[in-house]
């Protein structure tokens, strides 16, 4: 891989010239159990410089790039640690470094200021270090294709920015910025219409990803967790970056003698030069775009901030507003599919257009006080507004016809009998409006060094209105079938109320228990749920390298409002709330390898499902059945490798095994008799594949550098998934009933790192220059995301591929200040 990247890069880069440049070294220094030392040296051996971790074990320095570092960790009572570092010019590492006690030292330790978001005592959890996210090789930089790289986490779209975890559905992921929850667009499509995910790569602190068995404190899905934090700014910074595919920019400072904090960011994201590798040709113009800020005000008095501690009191704003304006005029279509024997062609001509707007804006508002450094309080309030509209007059005219696959004979490659000539029409004017109002308040006890308990309770209000008007036919041969009509006006205002507490306990130094509850109710269906949940963590004297972790719980989701409507507008008011008790087994090696660190974690899950709300994917969309009464299962085995396969570069390697299936009330199958043929009697299916069953999921994140040239780095992204089922939308006896072909993507990109600035250089002056070559879908698969269905003169029903985008070239930067 190395010689490969020289190779490519050689006569790309290699004429830049990099100036000396300081590089940054932070992280955090802990004990065997995670907890931060207070005050640990870090310095470097016959040097001054030196610093002392803060209040959550963490530090920063600042070194000079391009020279190897040798760190040394040290705290009274506590044998010190050394690690050995290689900064390029203005990167900024991020380390965990774990001290343990010194042997003649005694066992019990309390330790003040203990990390709440401690993560090391959890199952299922991941921590990503944010910056990867930034030159992470994709279509569009969404944040959330790191996640897909994960084991159980799954998305055979790279146009969208959703992802399903452990067999679950798109709509089942909770997400946190700050504490507090975001949203998705109600009516959204997962596909070449949607726009940017609600995180920004540009603001991120912190990102943490759960799976599944999370602590009650977090809220009410049946998927899973991911929680981000934004920086609280301490100078000012700001970057520019930009590609064929969109750019951004965001500023960051503080003001009033550092009380006041402000993060700003604006991304922009052009699909055009992607759809245009779509096999439908047309005229794409899709803008979407956002704006966010994170403000922060220290209302400490004087005396407090001169210590230098984290405010006693602090008031902070989060806001967003996204728009997502989608516009399409498609000309033509020609897909080629079938076997060496039968080879099947679908031609399209359209006339027409397909439009889509969605505004959203969020926003939330939150006080912190600290009591006392043992008591603290969290009032929070947040709001969302959301305006979605889809228009759409489409005409399509389609030729379906066979094809000769051998060569020389005549017509070769070129339709050779007809099988179906016919029309279709879709229309539709869609319009929703939703207003979510939610106030919230928390509060965390410190009991002792190795007691802490937290509770809050939160409610909300929400308001929905939604006009449907939309139906579509096809015309073969003067038959019209497949007739679609949908109309309907739908307003549902409701309340919610929520609650939780836990309790985090050190039973000993090695044993680490957490458990507590939440309790949902929702004012529509009136149905009232209790979630209890526990976590167990353990580690054992004479194997200090290895931890072991079990969780389980109840996971309820109430319905929002698109799990209430089915496909012909309905609303189901009592659908009772969707429920997943999580059985989870982990364990976690830390070992050193070519004087490196490395960490493998594998976990062992079954996930009951006794009330769900199946789906069927039309298309693109999601289409809930709430009219049937759903069982499931989700049972597999996740593993991760994850450490510096290159020396000062983490990479990692997952693999997921998965089978999840449910049983829908009211499906059945036909039972022939073997001879006449006729229909016998009617059983129902039982327990059937979900749409998110993929037996397999490989993901792999590799990086790597030129030996002599560490500013010269290649990115790989590769990702291999079983296919899915499918069946037609609207057949419930044949739902799920078909395998697809399997998902295969490689994305690669080649960097270079140019520095602009020495030691010495002050100011607001451009920092460095970050320049990317990326390849997308390097081995050019012809990926499947859904199918169009088209009957023949006789009667018989193709499913027609709908493939995903080629292979792209994609230039990028990032410019820092």
């Amino acid at each position: 891989m190395k010689r490969i990247g020289a190779w490519l890069l050689a006569f790309l880069f290699l004429s830049l010239t990099a100036w000396a440049q300081q590089g940054i070294v932070q992280g955090v220094v802990t004990d065997s159990l995670q907890r931060p030392l207070i005050g640990a040296t870090v310095s470097l051996p016959n040097a001054t410089t030196s610093t002392a971790t803060d209040q959550r074990g963490r530090f920063r320095l600042q070194l000079e790039a391009g020279k190897n570092h040798l760190l040394t960790f040290s705290y009274i009572g506590y044998q010190s640690a050394q690690r050995e570092v290689t900064l390029l010019p203005d990167e900024s590492r991020f380390l965990t470094v774990e001290l343990v006690l010194a042997p003649n030292q005694v066992r019990e330790v309390t330790v003040r200021g203990r990390n709440l978001n401690d993560t090391r005592d959890q199952a299922s959890i991941t921590r990503l270090d944010p910056r990867l996210t930034q030159t992470f090789p994709s279509p569009f930089q969404d944040f959330n294709k790191i996640l897909l790289t994960l084991p159980g986490v799954t998305n055979n779209n790279e146009l969208s920015s959703s992802y399903s975890v452990r067999g679950g559905s798109y709509d089942e992921n909770l997400v946190y910025v700050n504490g507090i929850e975001v949203y998705r667009p109600f009516l959204n499509i997962s596909g070449q219409q949607e726009g940017l995910s609600f995180v920004n790569p540009d603001l991120v602190e912190e990102v943490t990803f759960s799976s599944g068995g999370w602590q009650p404190k977090y809220g009410d899905k049946l998927s899973s967790v991911l929680d981000i934090q934004y920086r609280t700014p301490s100078k000012f910074r700001a970057s520019v970056s930009g590609g064929l595919t969109g750019g951004s920019v965001h500023t960051e400072g503080t003001a009033a003698k550092g009380r006041f904090g402000y993060l700003i960011g604006a991304r922009h994201k052009n699909a055009a030069y992607v759809l245009n590798s779509l096999q439908v040709e047309g005229d794409y113009r899709p803008r979407f775009s956002d704006v966010q800020t994170y403000l922060t005000y220290d209302l400490s008095n004087k005396e407090h901030r001169d210590t230098g501690a984290e405010p006693k009191t602090q008031l902070s704003f989060l806001g967003s507003i996204a728009q997502n304006h989608y516009q399409v005029r498609p000309e033509t279509r020609e897909t080629t599919f079938g076997t060496e024997s039968q080879l099947l062609r679908l031609l399209v001509g359209y006339d027409g257009q397909e439009q889509m707007r969605y505004t959203t804006w969020q926003g939330g508002l939150r006080l912190q006080h600290y009591f006392n450094s043992k008591f603290k309080t969290e009032l929070i309030y947040s709001s969302l507004y959301s305006q979605e509209r889809e228009v759409r007059d489409l005409e399509s005219g389609y030729r379906f016809c066979d094809v000769l696959p051998a060569p020389g004979v005549s017509p070769f490659n070129r339709c050779a009998g007809e099988r179906g000539l016919g029309t279709r029409f879709e229309y539709a004017r869609n319009r929703l409006r939703a207003a979510l109002q939610a106030m919230e308040m928390r509060a965390t006890w410190e009991l002792s060094g190795t007691s802490v308990v937290s509770a809050g309770i939160k409610g909300s209000v929400e308001n929905i209105n939604d006009h449907i008007q939309e139906y579509s036919f096809q015309d073969s041969a003067d038959y019209v079938y497949n007739l679609q009509n949908l109309n309907s006006d739908i307003a549902l205002n409701s309340t919610r109320y929520q609650g939780f507490a836990q309790h985090t306990w050190e039973l000993d130094s090695l044993q680490t228990l957490t458990y507590g509850f939440r309790f949902h109710y929702w004012s529509v269906n009136k149905q009232l749920s209790i979630s209890p949940r526990v976590q167990y963590a353990v580690r054992f004297k004479n194997l200090p390298d290895w931890s072991f972790k079990m969780a389980s719980g109840l996971y309820v989701q109430s319905p929002m409002y698109r799990e209430l409507r089915d496909a012909q507008g309905v609303l189901y008011p009592k659908t009772k709330n969707q429920e997943s008790w999580h059985f989870i087994a982990a364990s976690e090696y830390q070992f050193k390898k070519w004087d490196r660190p490395f960490k493998v974690t594998a976990e062992a899950y079954y996930k009951h499902l006794p009330s769900v709300i199946p789906y069927e994917q039309d298309n693109m969309r999601l289409r809930y059945l709430p009219q049937y009464e759903t069982s499931a299962y989700a049972m597999g085995f996740d593993v991760r490798v994850n450490g510096e396969f290159i020396k000062g570069e983490e990479s990692w390697f997952s693999l997921g095994i998965l089978s999840t299936r449910e049983n829908v009330s009211g499906d059945s199958t036909t039972v022939r008799d073997p001879e006449t043929r006729e229909v016998i009697r009617r059983e129902e299916k039982g327990f059937i594949r979900r749409p998110t069953d993929q037996l397999l999921n490989f993901g792999v994140y590799f990086q790597d550098h030129l030996p002599n040239n560490p500013t010269v780095r290649m990115y790989l992204n590769l990702a291999f998934s079983t296919g899915l089922p499918f069946g037609p939308p609207g057949d419930i006896d044949n739902r799920n009933a078909f395998p697809g072909p399997s998902y295969r993507r490689v994305d690669i990109g080649f960097s270079k790192i140019i520095s602009m600035q020495t030691a010495d250089t002050k100011g607001f002056g451009l920092e460095s220059l970050w320049l990317s070559l990326e390849i997308l879908n390097l081995i050019a698969a012809n990926n499947v995301i859904s199918y169009n269905y088209v009957r023949d003169l006789n009667g018989i029903t193709y499913a027609v591929p709908n493939y995903l985008t080629g292979r792209l070239v994609n230039l990028r930067f990032i410019a820092r200040f």
